[in-house]
């Protein structure tokens, strides 16, 4: 470890941390200054000290990972980035929270070099860390050989009391310390306020020995400003090998802020000019907006130096790795650069014609055919693995003490889950992570998929049980509105298939794309569609399945196991001589992007005759039936009872369309 520095020159390095902040929250008159006031110290121990990073290569694969959970502290992070040498100027630091900054509001993980993870919706950042240190573990047990530790690093988190409040902090701590994650530290910042006041208010349990409970190490700092007490802590979290540790630092939010420190006016504003002035005075700093003292610039600027030798160190050790080992440095080039490996598809199973089968097995069958040609393709569910069959064959289940295992078992924590798999897609080097729970439980992880999609990374969301087809369980497990829900999120790819075929078309899609997908199955049995037209139908989010020939006088479209319903009524309508068509539209999102062409070559504009069906909410279908048509869908809650008899009973039935489509003919 390098030596703790002279007093003088840490106390500039830090302080500049601070007044860079306030000013650039003062200017933007927009920001949260207390964080990084209050934190900068333990900042400056990790990042000086401890965490191994490379200025110049933000993806350099072994680096530590630092994660700002508390994302309001944005400018604590922006402040270190420039001053230690990434590619953000200072007049980013001044463009802060700017539209086309580099500097937004909250740290983005593909707007700014050197942020691991988009946060601010607290909690999930330090989940998402819980991803990034499982994905090393993993990795580690992949790669590694003796002698050859070429997957070693640790993952840090900065976290605050808003974060520890977070149902999904509390679900990622518990797996994490049941997993026994001793490469993760989070560092709390204790300054006991929240943006409306003491934490008293809210927030009184003891939180390390909380955390001890949780099977994490705990080590306690009485003075955030004490370097020497935080270093010295770190040390100690380095320590433990088997258990993440929890470094609780006591914190003065707005430290420095002669009127606003250790109150909530600190926050979440603006300290204002007067005030600053005043800050500074105290520090003893030039009255000069964004000032940077150039020996404390020349003294973090060492870190472009330190971390072009420790990437280079660890480079030499690679290449000897890669020479000793070619079968795994081809699996390391796969896994790193994101491509799939030559055949990962060529297993993926043909269903033929005159079986039944649920999606979800289907899908089961499929993953495990993926999954055998991708090493580093990873994934879990929320202990369901008996119902969403998204175990993986002969691979071994995460337990006590024991993350390095394929088959991540999550247990009932389905927020904490899907935040955790970000987490895994953010690290590099794991395919395609997955999560699995039914699809009404995606009401709880909807933040975190939502966040998937706004980072555009290639996390794949699996859900089963999809709709009214679930049957006895009843209303509180019958999805409704979610598959329409989740279609509506922005940058997210959602398939809802309507057999084992078109399940094995959207997950082999769903591999080749670059953001995150959610594939939805049945619980319930339904026909095999056959069919060399499937395939790239589902590629393209929808196809014409079945046409009785000649130009349609009326269009049927669904997706999902309504499909089948369309099609019983193809063929009643086809044999009373009525020209018709079967559209099925597994992918709104996907159909959507297709070319005009392409979507009026499915749907005919002049062909206005139009009736749809899925067993969910009408909203949506609107798009694809127009003003003339009919949407036949639930606009309510479902019912507990055989999945035949609430079909009927809700009017989803092929007897249904019929008479919708005879309707529309007049």
């Amino acid at each position: 470890m390098k030596e703790t520095l002279v007093t003088d020159l840490q106390t500039l390095a830090i302080n500049t941390i601070r007044t860079l902040s306030i000013d650039a929250i003062q200017k933007a008159d927009s920001g949260h200054p207390g964080l990084p006031m209050g934190a900068a110290p333990m900042a400056y121990a990790l990042w000086m000290n401890h965490l191994r990073f490379n200025p110049r290569n933000p993806h350099w694969a072994n680096r530590d990972r630092f994660v700002l959970s508390a994302g309001h502290g944005s400018m604590l992070i922006y402040s270190l980035l420039y001053l230690t040498g990434y590619d953000l100027s200072l007049d980013e630091i001044k463009n802060f929270r700017q539209w086309g900054s580099k500097t937004p509001g909250h740290p983005e993980v593909h707007e700014t070099p050197g942020v691991e993870t988009t946060t601010g919706p607290l909690g999930q950042g330090a989940a998402n860390s819980v991803g990034l240190a499982l994905a090393e573990a993993y990795l580690a047990s992949v790669f590694n050989r003796p002698g050859f530790p070429i997957v070693d690093h640790y993952t840090y988190a900065l976290v605050g009391d808003g974060d520890l409040m977070e149902g999904v902090c509390q679900e990622a701590a518990s797996i994490a310390g049941t997993w026994g994650l001793g490469k993760l530290i989070w560092l709390y910042d204790d300054n006991q306020i929240t943006l409306d006041g003491e934490t008293a208010m809210t927030f009184t349990e003891d939180t390390p020995a909380k955390f001890r409970a949780l099977g994490w190490h705990t080590i306690s700092v009485a003075d955030g400003n004490d370097v020497d007490e935080i270093l010295k802590a770190i040390v100690a979290a380095k320590a433990v090998k088997d258990q993440p540790t929890l470094i609780s630092i006591r914190t003065v939010i707005g430290y420095g802020s002669p009127n606003k420190q250790g109150t909530s006016k600190a926050h979440g504003s603006p300290l204002g000019k007067d005030e600053i002035k005043l800050v500074k005075e105290a520090f003893g700093w030039p009255q000069e907006d964004f000032y940077v003292p150039g020996e404390a610039l020349e003294h973090f600027r060492e870190s472009v130096e330190r971390g072009a030798a420790w990437e280079a160190q660890w480079e030499s050790q690679f290449q000897q790795w890669r020479s000793a080992y070619p079968d795994l440095a081809a699996q390391w080039d796969s896994a790193f650069s994101g491509q799939l490996p030559a055949g990962w598809d060529a297993d993926i199973p043909v269903y033929a014609a005159g079986k039944k089968a649920a999606t979800r097995n289907a899908s089961g069958e499929i993953l495990n055919a993926i999954a055998k040609h991708i090493p580093t393709m990873i994934g879990g569910d929320a202990d369901l693995a008996g119902s969403t069959k998204t175990l993986l064959k002969g691979g071994e289940n995460t337990g006590k003490g024991k993350p390095a295992a394929r088959n991540v078992r999550f247990g009932v924590r389905e927020f904490g889950m899907g935040a955790i798999v970000n987490g895994l897609a953010l690290h590099g080097g794991i395919i395609k992570p997955y999560s699995a729970t039914f699809l009404t439980f995606s009401d709880y992880m909807r933040n975190a998929i939502r966040m998937g999609a706004l980072m555009n990374i290639p996390a794949v969301y699996v859900f089963t049980h999809d709709s009214i087809g679930l049957g006895e369980d009843g209303p509180t497990h019958q999805p409704i509105e979610h598959a329409t829900v989740l279609s509506a999120i922005p940058n997210l790819t959602v398939f809802r298939p309507a057999d084992a075929n078109e399940s094995a078309a959207a997950w082999a899609t769903a591999m080749t794309l670059k953001g995150p997908a959610c594939l939805i199955f049945t619980r319930q049995d339904l026909p095999v569609l056959t069919g060399d037209h499937v395939r790239p139908g589902v590629a393209r989010g929808g196809y014409v399945l079945a046409e009785s020939g000649g130009k349609p006088q009326v269009i049927l479209i669904s997706r999902g196991s309504e499909v089948h319903l369309a099609m019983e009524a193809f063929e009643q309508l086809k044999a009373e001589g009525v020209a018709v068509r079967v559209v099925s539209i597994p992918s709104w999102n996907l159909f959507d992007q297709q070319d005009t062409a392409y979507k009026a070559e499915v749907l005919p504009p002049d062909v206005t005759r139009r009736v749809s069906i899925e067993a969910g909410i009408t909203m949506g279908w609107d798009r694809y039936v127009g003003s003339q048509g009919v949407t036949i869908g639930i606009d309510r809650y479902g019912a507990s009872a055989p999945f035949e008899r609430i079909y009927a009973e809700l009017g989803i039935t092929s007897a249904a369309v019929v008479a919708a489509a005879k309707q529309l003919l007049g």
